[in-house]
């Protein structure tokens, strides 16, 4: 499980390595392009069984932490809804990985 670092102090969200990798790509692909959007989740359900949401900007501190040393092989059917989610009013969502569509990366 991995975790995503927000703001400072910072707020903490554990996420698998792999849901992890595939909204990093997202976020800094957005950030590098200097658009703000809102981030959300469901909380752990061990501690709530609610959601939560953040606003991203490029100037709040953030950082990526893995368990796993090795970049997992990224999902481009699953970076596009993603990235999709994140255009929208809503907002950035985490949602189920979809079937990888024939020749993606």
């Amino acid at each position: 499980m991995g975790t995503l670092r927000y703001g400072y102090p910072p707020l903490e969200v554990t996420l698998d390595d792999r849901v992890l990798a595939h909204l990093q790509f997202v976020i800094i692909t957005k950030l590098r392009r200097k658009e703000s959007f809102v981030f959300s989740w469901k909380d752990d359900p061990d501690l709530s069984e609610g959601r939560s949401s953040i606003w991203i900007e490029p100037s709040i501190p953030l950082h990526f932490k893995y368990t796993d040393p090795e970049q997992p092989k990224l999902n481009r059917a699953w970076i596009d809804v993603l990235m999709r989610s994140a255009y929208s009013a809503d907002g950035l969502k985490v949602v189920e990985e979809p079937h990888p569509n024939k020749g993606s990366d």
